[in-house]
């Protein structure tokens, strides 16, 4: 039986398990629920390597997040048979990938997550129900009364009646099982004034999703794997705004637009040791192979791997022909038909530099997803439902083009920082990507709280951002800072027998809120550095 939480938290990702160690931290009781087997998300079960700042070894996170990439790198200092001059560097990166300064396996990932959740589940604090999904909500006015969620195993239900909901899902699935207001989709231009936005709302219009994979290559072997039903669809696809097929080498420059060619090369012979990994500078993703990387044999010492372990998140297997909010299931397997025929062209018609075409010793490793099939647990989804807040971040908040390099939106209310340019993939209406340079930015208290409902908290990409500034609100640390104040604000209430509304409208209620948040680390305010 299991006891009755004070916060109760939808969603074991990033977003979720930042949460669960604020409000645990705090001594109050929680359950947390994840619907894959894996905790962490976007980190884990999705597959996706950290996309951050460039500042991220010196400050732009909270201290907990730094934890967790600290405890990483530990794992692979304790366990991996690092070659010495990677044993020494502070800053190991064991990918040597170039989307971030520490790209690695998942499971990895998992394993520190899951240390760092363990003294509160021994303590009998957290709970942790996995392949458990929200499947009703029971609301009284504005409050959430009582959350029902399924196990996805044997088909019973549980009832929470927790004081406290953060929703930590991908999509923002409760703020819809809850009747809270939110947006999905392209705002229209009118509404926020934003440079980019549609003329009319669009809210079919969502970021493509991505269902990835890892590989690895082996000389000389064949791991072909059969031909995906989609195939000849995929094979044929070409994009309006695509230079040719989808299934090619050949795409869109994000930042300009302009048609550039990708390399594909297994197993370079470059050392690792001199990859930079370095967005501001360069993005990276011009050479498929080490753009991430999540594991480089090079770090290690000689024959104890036979290939690096590349992760394929590339511009291939972004999938956008339906929305995945409203239609999760058809867009699922057509993302994940796209991703079979990515891997299939690779290894059978992909040109090599020899002039040759394929690559069949390329092997899809389900034992770094943790699936049958090798696809990750979940898609990736980069763009959720979200809550119509008491601030919104919006457009001219964080564009260098409005603001300046040096510029930013101060917020009287700030809760933590972020840093990414305003990066939209191809989306379901059609359009291309929307990249654009962005300031360092702080997050609003305002943005996580919603305009009526009072015992609901947004952990994840569900704060108060519009389809432009997710773009650069979703990415790894942030969700993990919105998710720990999330976690935090909803135990400090309990403590005080106040709600997220006053303490966000009141300024003693939020200074003695922000007293805690610096205390745990939460770092609230950027440093003079400028925005690219």
């Amino acid at each position: 039986m299991i006891a009755e939480p004070d916060i109760l938290i939808v969603g074991g990702g990033l977003g979720g398990v930042a949460a669960a160690l604020a409000a645990c931290r705090a001594g109050r009781r929680v359950v947390m629920t994840e619907e894959t087997d894996w905790i962490g998300g976007q980190l884990t079960a999705q597959a996706v390597p950290p996309d951050e700042h460039p500042w991220v070894e010196q400050f732009g996170t909270t201290a907990t997040y730094r934890a967790l990439r600290e405890g990483i790198r530990a794992y692979y200092r304790q366990w991996y048979p690092l070659r010495a001059e990677a044993l020494g560097l502070t800053e190991l990166n064991p990918g040597a990938g170039r989307v971030s300064k520490l790209c690695h396996e998942p499971r990895v990932a998992l394993a520190v997550l899951e240390g760092m959740l363990a003294p509160y589940r021994a303590a009998g604090l957290l709970t942790v129900l996995t392949e458990h999904r929200a499947v009703s909500a029971e609301t009284d006015g504005d409050m959430i009364r009582a959350v029902t969620v399924r196990d996805l195993r044997s088909g019973g239900r549980t009832t929470f009646t927790a004081r406290y909901v953060v929703d930590a899902t991908e999509t923002g699935e409760l703020l819809d099982l809850a009747g809270v207001e939110h947006a999905n989709g392209a705002e229209a231009q009118d509404e926020f004034g934003e440079p980019h936005a549609p003329a009319a709302a669009r809210p079919e219009n969502q970021q493509g999703i991505t269902v990835c994979f890892a590989l690895s290559h082996h000389e000389g072997e064949d791991h072909t794997v059969e031909r995906p039903e989609d195939y000849d669809f995929w094979r044929s696809y070409r994009p309006d705004f695509w230079p040719g097929p989808l299934l090619g080498f050949e795409a869109p420059d994000p930042r300009t637009l302009e048609s550039v060619p990708r390399t594909f090369l297994p197993n370079p012979d470059l050392d690792p040791l001199a990859v930079s990994a370095d967005q501001s500078a360069d993005a990276g993703d011009k050479e498929l192979w080490g753009f991430r990387r999540i594991l480089a044999r090079g770090l290690h010492r000689p024959g104890a791997f036979g290939s690096d372990i590349t992760l394929v998140n590339w511009p291939l297997n972004d999938y956008w022909l339906k929305p995945y909010i409203g239609q999760e299931a058809e867009a699922l397997h057509e993302a994940r038909q796209l991703s079979l025929s990515v891997l299939y062209w690779l290894q059978t018609e992909a040109p090599r530099a020899d002039g040759g075409t394929g690559f069949p010793g390329l092997r899809i490793r389900p034992d770094v997803t943790g699936t049958a099939d090798g696809l990750a647990k979940a898609a990736y989804v980069r763009e959720s439902r979200r809550i119509k807040a008491v601030t919104t971040v919006v457009e001219q908040d964080v564009a260098i083009d409005v603001v300046g390099p040096h510029g930013r939106t101060r917020y009287r209310d700030s809760v933590g920082v972020g840093g990414y340019r305003v990066d939209l993939h191809p989306s379901t209406g059609g359009d291309t990507y929307i990249d654009v340079g962005s300031v360092p930015f702080e997050i609003p208290l305002g943005a996580l709280v919603p305009r009526r409902v009072r015992n609901l908290l947004p952990a994840g990409k569900n704060i108060g951002t519009t389809h432009i500034t997710n773009g650069c609100y979703r990415l790894h640390p942030v969700e993990w800072n919105v998710g720990e104040v999330a976690g935090a604000l909803a135990a400090h209430c309990l403590d005080e027998g106040v709600e997220p509304h006053q303490v966000q409208a009141e300024d003693k209620r939020f200074e003695e809120f922000g007293r805690l948040l610096d205390r745990a680390g939460v770092q609230r305010r950027w440093p003079d550095v400028r925005g690219y």
